[in-house]
């Protein structure tokens, strides 16, 4: 196509299943503590809205309150090791060769995540994704996250001018996309809880490897 969208993508959920790796390390920085662990179900559950919500909301199901210097230090050592550890996360199937075939198209990609910049650099960096994304907006680039629009409307300044979409697996996206005014195309394999088709999403998707097709199609209607 002649003229590329600006595509920002969530990132856990959307491109990563990293809840296996996310149940792991908050089990660890709780047992550190003498803390009892968590169900992978539980923790998945409280996926979506960074670090230091995901250590608030098990404290607070473990009854404990989250008095800041504890909330602190678990945050900080749940960092320490998921910024290092990627053998228990996955990319979702074909999503290296869809975003291959995005930019191949002439599309400029950014990352709008509530994981922490240093992981989510990490991370991209492993799975050798890096050079796709010249725009990364972690959850701690900015003071406000997602849901705020400022992240997302960040990565699109970033970008430049044109045309944009945000691709997204959850409420939490949704609710950004329409903060931000900017269409949701919607991968509903992630961690979301809430119907698709209640989340306003101008496409839905479960196959990374027809999103292209999907965006193509797409884009004359942006």
């Amino acid at each position: 196509m002649a003229d590329g969208l600006n595509l920002v993508f969530d990132l856990d959920g959307t491109l990563i299943d990293s809840a296996p790796q996310i149940h792991a390390a908050a089990n660890i920085v709780f047992a550190n503590k003498g803390l009892p662990p968590f169900s992978e179900v539980t923790v998945r559950g409280f996926i979506g809205n960074g670090v230091e919500v995901l250590v608030g909301r098990l404290l607070a199901h473990q009854g404990i309150e989250a008095k800041p210097k504890l909330q602190a230090e678990l945050v900080q050592s749940f960092i320490n090791i998921y910024e290092e550890a990627f053998d228990l996360t996955r990319l979702y199937p074909f999503v290296t060769t869809t975003l291959s075939a995005l930019c191949d198209a002439g599309h400029r990609l950014a990352i709008c995540t509530n994981k922490p910049e240093g992981p989510t650099r990490a991370v991209l960096s492993h799975f050798d994704l890096a050079q796709v994304f010249p725009v990364i907006i972690g959850g701690d680039t900015l003071p406000r996250r997602k849901p705020d629009p400022a992240p997302l409307r960040a990565a699109l300044a970033a970008l430049g001018p044109g045309k944009a979409l945000f691709v997204g697996d959850s409420e939490v996206d949704a609710e950004t996309a329409q903060r931000a005014g900017v269409p949701l195309a919607l991968f509903t394999g992630g961690y979301r809880k809430a119907a698709a088709d209640s989340l306003g999403a101008r496409l839905i998707f479960d196959d990374h490897a027809a999103l292209p097709r999907l965006i193509a199609h797409c884009a004359a209607r942006l």
